[in-house]
């Protein structure tokens, strides 16, 4: 987690790989896990990698997201600002930022450190939701 910033980190936890994107300067120890997306694109690819026919279980999660985009220990280190395999693109503008604290964890920080986009169908939400800002 400590590499360039904007690099992919990938690990495994309980079976599942998981999609982290580093965030600060090299040797800093910091970074965001990617626990859902909205699928837009090659969604049959999806559907036949996680062997579901509902949208809304293709990505809705970290390891469904990373098990319906193929991704694995392969793509640990890529640099997701630029194109390629994996890349992060500029998308919708307009929309509202909340924040939660971590779903189905007993024992948390005790500041809400998880953001989604409000209302988008394709993430779970908590009940104890903040808004951030």
């Amino acid at each position: 987690m400590g590499g360039e910033a904007g690099r992919a980190f990938i690990y495994m936890v309980h079976g599942n790989w998981l999609f982290n994107i580093t965030t600060m300067k090299k040797g800093e120890q910091s970074g965001v896990l990617i626990r859902a997306v909205e699928p837009l694109e090659g969604i049959e690819i999806m559907k036949k990698r996680r062997g579901k026919e509902n949208i809304r279980d293709l990505t809705s999660g970290p390891g469904k997201f990373t098990q319906a985009f193929g991704i694995d220990n392969t793509h640990n280190g890529i640099k997701i600002y630029t194109r390629g395999e994996i890349y992060i693109e500029k998308g919708q503008k307009n929309f509202e930022v909340e924040r939660s604290y971590r779903i189905g964890v007993t024992h948390d920080l005790n500041i809400p450190l998880r953001f989604y986009i409000k209302g988008n169908k394709f993430v779970s939400v908590s009940k104890n939701v903040k808004k951030s800002g």
